[in-house]
């Protein structure tokens, strides 16, 4: 394990070697906080607070009123990405919703190409269920920022706003070598299978800069946590073939949903390791009308 942050070697391999060792059945679920929405697309693990803002929907000439805001998450972490952005919406009297990708967290891992087509369905069917009217603000980061440019370009007239940290999904995005390798047919699935697993928890706090050890060792925990149910690798495999690298796709969904003029802002770390900002003048190319806001030295 290289860099800065150096989990005890003893736990961090603990970790590792508990990747894909259960499945995640009815019985697991149950012990899991949050709720469970038996979608058309699979099981999907989410949590709803009620904000103490009217709904814009229902008090449309309100100035206090509010939209609620759907998060969604990106390739690897689950919905616990967003504890605080979560907590603090719903202080500002937001109704918000945070919910796990299929494949990831406590979501099912179902038989899919898991293409943003894939995750769009499982959006448009949680927010079928879960708000009244539809209509909504929603916030994407990394792989969900490809993941509602499909929405929007499938399903117009929903999304109310649009917020997009750090975005996957444009067609100048230069993957490193160990995605290159894991789209090999055949050969990359075994090498990703091999080295991901270690690979992924390693990196998971490449982006937490300005967190304490403390923090970081319990995010590493809460990821593993997930990563033990039979189906995370496969998920995240098909996903990296057939989302992340598709960008030439993704870039043709986000100018779709450019032409909605849905009001959209855009933030990016300079020091964001994931998804690098030298793509944010390619999204700026696409997003016209988007407001964009860079953080000086974050992840």
């Amino acid at each position: 394990m290289k860099g800065e942050w150096q989990m005890q070697e003893k736990e961090f391999k603990k970790l590792v070697k508990q990747v894909e060792t259960k499945k995640l059945t009815k019985k697991e679920r149950a012990k899991a906080s949050g709720e469970f929405l038996d979608l058309g697309c699979g099981f999907t693990h989410y949590e709803m607070k009620q904000g103490t803002a009217p709904l814009k929907s229902e008090h449309p000439e309100d100035p206090n009123a509010k939209w609620p805001v759907v998060l969604v998450h990106g390739y690897s972490t689950p919905y616990f990405l967003y504890d605080h952005i979560f907590e603090g919406l719903v202080k500002e009297g937001y109704t918000v919703i945070r919910y796990d990708l299929l494949g990831r967290g406590l979501s099912e891992r179902v038989k899919s190409k898991y293409a943003p087509e894939d995750f769009a369905v499982q959006l448009k069917e949680l927010i079928d269920w879960l708000v009244p009217d539809g209509k909504c603000i929603l916030f994407g980061t990394s792989m969900g920022g490809s993941i509602l440019a499909a929405f929007c370009a499938m399903y117009p007239g929903i999304a109310q706003k649009i917020v997009l940290y750090a975005p996957a999904g444009m067609d100048n995005f230069k993957p490193p070598i160990y995605m290159k390798l894991a789209a090999v047919p055949v050969l990359g699935k075994r090498i990703f299978k091999l080295v991901m697993p270690k690979s992924t928890l390693a990196r998971a706090t490449d982006e937490l800069l300005h967190q304490d050890e403390a923090v970081k060792d319990q995010f590493v925990r809460d990821l593993a946590f997930t990563m033990q149910y039979k189906g995370y690798l496969a998920g995240t495999h098909a996903s990296l073939v057939n989302t992340i690298l598709k960008t030439k796709e993704a870039t043709k969904y986000y100018k779709k949903m450019a032409r909605q003029h849905i009001p959209t802002l855009v933030i990016w770390g300079t020091e964001d390791k994931t998804m690098p900002i030298y793509q944010i003048d390619r999204m700026a190319k696409v997003l016209k009308d988007a407001e964009f806001v860079i953080f000086e030295g974050s992840g």
